[in-house]
């Protein structure tokens, strides 16, 4: 007990300690840094060769003092004071308590005023601040963002660059509580980012010393997301100091795939042809069809257009999906928008069902469909970029007719054994549209990486045919709302799938991708909401978002009713969007606090 006693005051003050090694190691960093800076070495002999300068002239100046004074005035005056009167007369102080009478002296006055003006008053403070002042403003600005993380930093995430990917990653992380950390080499971008509130690490990516201050041993996963020849490199880099951390990957190429894993790659995400893929699953061709788009325990999630069938001018209740089918509508998109799917709800024709049930149940709710919606001409492909060419062939995988519209010769010829029918030149050509058969055709997927021009391609292929359903791909999440007010009834970012797959893999679940902004989560019931019926807790009515299983008890029950009881440890599976999870936060569970 005494030995515990002794050590006890030693334990309390161990986070004093490492708190103190910790801030001392960055202070260390910045001197560091501003010294081997080579401008600020350069700038600081420039200025120390000026003051040596003005040095020398105070002292010529003190020495001609004496000499003016002992021959000329018959004065006889100790070192000290030539150097006083020196520095009164050049900083235009000029107590007047010694002076000058004979014209001589009084010349050689004017002669330090005139000089000690220009080389005290205004060259001095220029060269102050020009070599020293504002480059070490610049140095603090650009020092900023920090160079390592705190000892006890544990269970982050590494990001190697600020990309868009990175942006909707961080805005996920965030609810989680997950900490995360950008590695900026760019001191004065990682003091912008810093200052924006963004968690920036300055340092280089390919050095082993920038991982070591990250604590990578500690770190939950690291996202390399530069280019795959920076990639490789970097994967090279963080094996070497640890070899254990999960790192993810992202491959702009499909021939870096191989050369990732080959590096020490984890998991490699060749976001470009997922997102061709997500983009394939969403069109509607032939017939009828519901579209699995995730996985949830052992149920599929699933999507199926109304178009063209008997659920157009019904509720959701007199659909009787679930009497027919056994799967249960958990929602319904309304061009770009997620409704919860209410009883009383009518469909109408550009309608999509999310449903949920076991891969049993979808199919049979798509031989009650098979009939329905029958359009046996090809999809329309705009774009033979590799988000293009992936969409082409997941589509002809599935047994649906391709027609690609591209004005790159190059590209046109690569995509002639994935299409039926390639036709070169301008999509927003009339007549080549036409040819390609977007009159008649049941969906067009834009897979240009140029926004506005799938913004005017949906606006334009919705003029020609109101019936069609139009996919898009978009870069810039802005664009979201305008590309479904052109048209657009499905839409998905490059940035949103590669921070969803990301994610899906950090909570160790599959990737499912329901649309742009909205997500599947798992949240346990609140205190508030224990053993209150569904209906009694207002979920839906107060944030929007939709209840669609609950979890507990070894358990997934997914036929849910307005009598259906929370149980205090269960735990409730939602779909919804950022803000909704948001609202349900602030309404069901801070009040609690």
């Amino acid at each position: 007990m005494s030995g515990f006693s002794t050590l006890s005051p030693i334990l309390t003050l161990l986070p004093k300690i490492n708190s103190y090694i910790y801030t001392m190691k960055f202070v260390g960093f910045q001197l560091a840094y501003y010294m081997n800076d080579k401008q600020v070495r350069r700038n600081t002999r420039t200025l120390l060769k000026y003051l040596a300068f003005l040095g020398v002239v105070i002292i010529v100046y003190a020495i001609l003092f004496h000499i003016i004074m002992l021959r000329v005035e018959g004065q006889e005056h100790s070192w000290l004071t030539g150097f006083y009167w020196t520095l009164t007369v050049m900083s235009t102080l000029g107590f007047g308590d010694i002076t000058f009478q004979s014209d001589l002296g009084r010349l050689f006055s004017i002669v330090v005023l005139m000089s000690g003006i220009v080389l005290l008053l205004i060259v001095l403070p220029f060269a102050f601040i020009r070599f020293f002042y504002a480059p070490l403003l610049e140095s603090q600005i650009r020092n900023r963002a920090p160079r390592l993380v705190a000892p006890e930093t544990e269970g982050h995430v590494i990001i190697c660059t600020y990309d868009t990917i990175a942006q909707d990653l961080i805005r996920r992380l965030k609810p989680e509580g997950i900490s995360y950390f950008v590695i900026e080499p760019d001191p004065t971008v990682a003091s912008t980012l810093h200052q924006e509130g963004v968690s920036v690490i300055t340092g280089e990516v390919d050095n082993e010393n920038t991982y070591k201050a990250l604590n990578v041993e500690k770190a939950r996963l690291i996202l390399v997301n530069r280019e795959d020849t920076v990639n490789t490199k970097i994967i090279l880099t963080v094996r070497h100091v640890e070899q254990h951390v999960v790192i993810i990957a992202v491959a702009n190429e499909e021939d870096s795939v191989d050369v990732l894993q080959l590096s020490g790659a984890t998991n490699v995400l060749p976001l470009k042809r997922n997102l061709g893929e997500q983009l394939a699953n969403r069109a509607s061709a032939q017939h009828a069809k519901s579209h699995p788009i995730g996985r949830y325990e052992n149920l599929l999630i699933a999507e199926l257009p109304v178009h063209n069938t008997p659920l157009v001018n019904r509720t959701v209740r007199e659909s009787g999906l679930r009497q027919l089918s056994g799967a249960s509508i958990i929602g319904i998109w309304e061009r770009g928008h997620m409704l919860p799917a209410r009883g009383g709800m009518l469909l109408n024709d550009g309608s999509v069902l999310v449903l949920i049930g076991t891969e049993r149940q979808l199919h049979r709710l798509d031989d009650l469909f098979v009939n329905y919606d029958v359009n046996p001409n090809p999809v329309v492909v705009i774009g033979g970029g590799r988000v293009g060419g992936a969409a082409s062939e997941a589509l002809r995988r599935n047994g649906i007719k391709v027609n690609i519209v591209e004005r790159d010769r190059e590209l046109c010829e690569r995509m002639e054994e994935f299409c039926d029918s390639v036709f070169k030149g301008d999509a927003a050509d009339y007549k080549l549209l036409k040819k390609a058969g977007i009159m008649e055709a049941p969906s067009v997927l834009l897979t240009t990486n140029d926004d506005a021009m799938n913004v005017y391609l949906a606006s334009y292929c919705r003029q020609l045919n109101k019936d069609i359903r139009i996919i898009s791909r978009i870069t810039e999440a802005r664009n979201i709302e305008i590309m479904h007010r052109a048209g657009a009834d499905f839409v998905l970012s490059y940035a949103s799938l590669g921070a969803e797959a990301v994610f899906s893999i950090l909570q160790e679940k599959q990737l499912t991708v329901l649309g742009e902004g909205v997500n599947l989560f798992t949240v346990p019931v609140p205190e508030s909401l224990a053993d209150k019926t569904l209906a009694e807790t207002g979920i839906g009515a107060k944030t929007g978002l939709t209840v669609i299983a609950i979890k507990g008890n070894g358990a997934v029950i997914t036929e849910l009713s307005a009598e259906t009881v929370l149980e205090n440890d269960a735990e409730l599976v939602m779909l919804g969007d950022r803000d909704q999870r948001e609202d349900f936060k602030r309404i069901f569970v801070d009040k609690e606090d």
